[in-house]
């Protein structure tokens, strides 16, 4: 089998198009908003693993199709297999985590919480990725997390318990994206969202001889069918992001998600984010604000000392 290794200055040109990036994070996380409305809107009577199962067979034909299509088929082979085997490990386990969320929290909630995934990021791409990350960026990693706490209640009732399930499913996406990011290098970004799209539905399928699979109405099966559609999108996109751009800064273009998760979540379920949501997020926000004003300066310094 042929590997495929691009040449080095393909390699560098492809990692440093920051605005190609930003513009893929953009779209990619409006078109994964509206998915995990579509998921929301069945996951009440349809069980987890068949959602994902589902999903993924219909998704995974999709790509097969686009490659055969548009591609050589030599683009949807990885290189590196380890890598990739993790990263889908990654997506299988945040997949669960998320859908579960959606499950029981208001979609604005859900990825409200999950917005902690950006800055999570951000701390690791430090050890894993090389990134340096000044002091400013570090306060705001630490109001990122003072958000998150804020979103989780803990009040004299308790800690909102349920809230922990984004979360988890936030630490496995940051997780995730450094994968991504390496793996960005030497793998297309189809034969990676092929390879994990792959992983995730046998996962799902996985599922089936648990015996709570359930037949699907007409209009569960669209929703399905909608939802894959744009699940291929939006990752394809988001994954392109992260081969033009440092992790970093698309870090903070992610928190578009919560306008576009506040506007889908009242338009279909009419739901408004209550105060702990609301200040939980607008700490988070701020943060992310905070992170890009730290690195434009940083980087302001380093092109007036010729840095390049």
């Amino acid at each position: 089998m042929t590997e495929i290794h691009p040449p080095q200055a393909v390699v560098r040109a492809l990692l440093n198009v920051p605005r190609r990036g930003i513009a893929s994070i953009i779209v990619g996380g409006f078109l994964l908003t509206a998915h995990d409305a579509a998921i929301k809107s069945v996951s009440d009577a349809v069980p987890v693993g068949q959602i994902i199962g589902i999903r993924g067979v219909i998704a995974t034909l999709l790509l097969a199709l686009l490659i055969s299509w548009r591609f050589d088929w030599r683009i949807g082979t990885v290189v590196d297999l380890r890598g990739n085997l993790a990263r889908a490990v990654l997506m299988i386990a945040g997949t669960f985590l998320f859908i579960a969320a959606l499950r029981r929290m208001p979609l604005a909630d859900a990825i409200a919480v999950a917005f902690v995934g950006p800055i999570m990021l951000t701390a690791l791409a430090v050890p894993f990725l090389g990134e340096h990350v000044g002091w400013r960026r570090w306060t705001a990693v630490f109001l990122g997390f003072c958000g998150v706490i804020v979103m989780l209640r803990p009040t004299g009732d308790g800690i909102y318990w349920i809230a922990l399930l984004p979360v988890g499913a936030a630490l496995t996406g940051a997780m995730r994206d450094i994968f991504t990011r390496r793996l960005s290098v030497g793998d297309s970004s189809i034969a990676i969202l092929f390879f994990t799209t792959a992983a995730v539905a046998v996962a799902g399928l996985a599922t089936a001889p648990l015996g709570d699979w359930i037949g699907l109405s007409i209009p569960d099966i669209a929703n399905l069918v909608l939802l894959s559609v744009l699940y291929c999108a939006a990752h394809f996109l988001i994954i392109d992001a992260f081969r033009y751009a440092q992790a970093g800064l698309l870090s903070t273009f992610r928190y578009l998600n919560l306008v576009w998760a506040t506007v889908l979540g009242f338009a279909i379920w009419g739901h408004i984010p209550g105060a702990w949501t609301i200040a939980g997020a607008a700490l988070v926000v701020s943060a992310g604000v905070l992170h890009r004003m730290a690195r434009s300066a940083s980087e302001a310094r380093l092109k007036h000392a010729g840095v390049r």
